[in-house]
């Protein structure tokens, strides 16, 4: 829970009505459950109705109950346990439909991107990547898929991609050895944040480099240490951390390079189309 908005409720507890100090004490001994109730399920527990709940979210300065739910959850990400996640996870996903459950969170999670996506810093994003000298990508822990995914086709479509591979921190120092003005690096990393991901953007900092951040939230350490972000919500379900949004940016930020390097692609998967058949690369369905 960030000490600013602890800070909020305390201060005016004396102002509150007897149904919002009864809200307000609540979330500041339960808030890592009330960040992900619905303000309904948040009334019933504590015996107000869902327009009291709203109306303390108003009175905490917010536009309404979703915007101060989104800064609590934002906050106390990197804060949870992994036994914290499950006991929050039992309370969302506890119905019978799981698979419809979780489907819709991320269906939600990709609503929620493509309508809050910073479309101009997606094109500087973009254009770093296009200028960089060398392009280095990390990610760790359950980050490492999507830095995998990302460098398969960067790889694809630029001579100069390494992805940036280690469990020991001083192993990953010497794959950036050479990193310095003119390289990016682009850090994936989402709650809890890697430590071994902070220290290596760190250390491309200082030797230099331009950081792209992608990442939850302009709150994450990683954006504060970068010329550029892409922000993609990672929804917690139980102890997995949901990758679709983060998947889905990438995607687009692949589809725009490519557009952006035109005939050049065209080219590349052409000669690379003539490899794969030469030597059988894919499997063929028999002719009936």
């Amino acid at each position: 829970m960030p000490k600013s908005i602890l800070h909020i409720v305390e201060s005016n507890m004396s102002s509150f009505s007897k149904g919002q100090k009864r809200i307000a004490a609540y979330i500041l001994e339960n808030y890592d459950k009330a960040a992900f109730m619905t303000a309904s399920k948040l009334g019933k527990l504590v015996g107000v109705s869902e327009s009291t709940v709203v109306r303390f979210a108003s009175e905490l300065g917010y536009e309404g109950y979703p915007s101060m739910q989104r800064a609590l959850q934002e906050m106390i990400r990197s804060r949870l346990t992994s036994t914290q996640r499950i006991q929050v996870a039992d309370d969302k996903l506890s119905g019978p439909d799981i698979l419809g459950s979780v489907v819709q969170a991320d269906i939600d999670q990709l609503r929620e991107m493509a309508a809050r996506s910073d479309r101009g810093a997606f094109g500087e994003v973009m254009e770093h990547i296009l200028n960089a000298k060398h392009i280095y990508i990390v990610g760790s822990r359950s980050s490492a898929f999507v830095a995998g995914y990302l460098h398969f086709y960067m790889h694809l479509l630029f001579e100069n991609v390494t992805l940036v591979q280690s469990s020991a921190t001083g192993e990953i120092f010497e794959q950036l050895f050479r990193i310095g003005p003119g390289d990016v690096l682009i850090a994936i990393s989402f709650p809890r944040y890697s430590k071994i991901t902070l220290s290596t953007v760190q250390f491309a900092k200082d030797r230099g480099a331009t950081i792209i951040g992608l990442t939850d939230s302009p709150m994450s350490p990683i954006h504060q240490k970068a010329a550029a972000s892409l922000f993609a919500p990672c929804e917690m379900l139980s102890f997995v951390d949901s990758m679709v949004a983060p998947l889905s940016i990438l995607n687009a930020l692949l589809v725009a390079l490519a557009h952006r390097m035109g005939a050049d692609v065209s080219t590349i998967f052409g000669e690379l189309e003539d490899i794969w058949d030469a030597y059988s690369v894919f499997g063929k369905m028999d002719d009936e």
